[in-house]
């Protein structure tokens, strides 16, 4: 299973970007309004410069409680691990177990084409369990 097949089977192929300068209250805005774990930090919306996420927010905020008046620039990850369409179910997993993150931006060269979440993995896992077992109970219930 690659990743491609995961981007195909999510309701909303949009991905919702900030720009570094803006300010974390608009990061928590957006996070909100689109009820998102992570956004993509984008001057452009295709290319990505970082990610940002809620532990992000809830972690510089235990910090420093001024965090909320900074801009996104100085919470944000700026190493991103990324994928491609291409890359397999199984090496996200890995990926993501091995760093520690949840949300994963999918790249063709260097332009953003979607974004996979661990939800979105459990969710697709999930389905490929249940069609496999219903195979299973289908064949054995035909003998």
């Amino acid at each position: 299973m690659r990743i491609g097949d995961v981007l195909k089977a999510k309701p909303r192929h949009d991905v919702v970007t900030i720009a570094p300068d803006a300010g974390v209250r608009e990061l928590i805005a957006l996070l909100h309004e689109h009820n998102v774990g992570a956004l993509i930090v984008s001057g452009d919306g295709s290319t990505v410069e970082g990610i940002v996420s809620e532990r992000d927010v809830v972690r510089h905020l235990h910090q420093d409680g001024t965090v909320v008046n900074n801009t996104v620039r100085a919470i944000m990850t700026a190493e991103v691990e990324t994928c491609h369409r291409d890359t397999s179910l199984e090496d996200l997993m890995k990926t993501m177990t091995e760093h520690r993150v949840r949300h994963v931006p999918v790249v063709e060269g260097d332009r953003l084409v979607g974004i996979i979440s661990i939800g979105d993995v459990v969710k697709h896992r999930i389905d490929q369990l249940q069609f496999e077992r219903d195979q299973l109970d289908n064949y054995l219930h035909r003998a």
